[in-house]
């Protein structure tokens, strides 16, 4: 019984989060969505969203089911509201992870660039997009620039 509580809780939450859209957030100037608990009279944090006056997500905070700060993502935009570096840290506040990504001229994701918690390339993807403007493949790059992997998309029409 206190499985089917606790998923329905977290479903609740969920849907409850998404059915802020952006423009909902910006027209009643909605700053922080915080998601609670409570359960055996006890009330805990599960999730915290930040937005910024343009009703973009700039933070997420998820916690541990003790209440804790599990873990932290940080987000900065270009004037087109896309992400251009999100920041994942910890807990304890440690960065664990910095990516930084690149539009080409259409808008389109180019390339993604993924740091680890010492600042030092992990790993790198790019993205190439047909005359249709649909993504064409995903080549990952080790840290050292090496070609690891190429995901290619194929589409069919009617």
């Amino acid at each position: 019984m206190k499985k089917i509580l606790l998923f329905s809780a977290i479903l609740f939450s969920f849907i409850y989060l998404f059915a802020q859209n952006k423009k909902e957030v910006k027209k009643n100037k909605i700053k922080t969505v915080t998601v609670t608990e409570t359960a055996a009279g006890k009330t805990l944090n599960d999730e915290k969203t930040v937005f910024d006056k343009n009703g973009e997500v700039i933070e997420e905070t998820s916690y541990t089911k003790e209440g804790a700060i599990k873990n932290t993502h940080k987000y900065k935009r270009n004037k087109a509201g896309d992400v251009v570096e999100e920041t994942e840290y910890d807990g304890k506040g440690t960065l664990k992870e910095k990516k930084e990504i690149k539009y080409n001229s259409l808008g389109e994701k180019s390339e993604e660039i993924v740091y680890g918690a010492d600042l030092k390339v992990q790993k790198k993807h790019t993205y190439s997009y047909n005359k249709q403007g649909l993504k064409q493949d995903k080549k990952t790059y080790d840290g050292s620039g090496k070609l690891i992997s190429v995901k290619s998309y194929k589409y069919e029409f009617q």
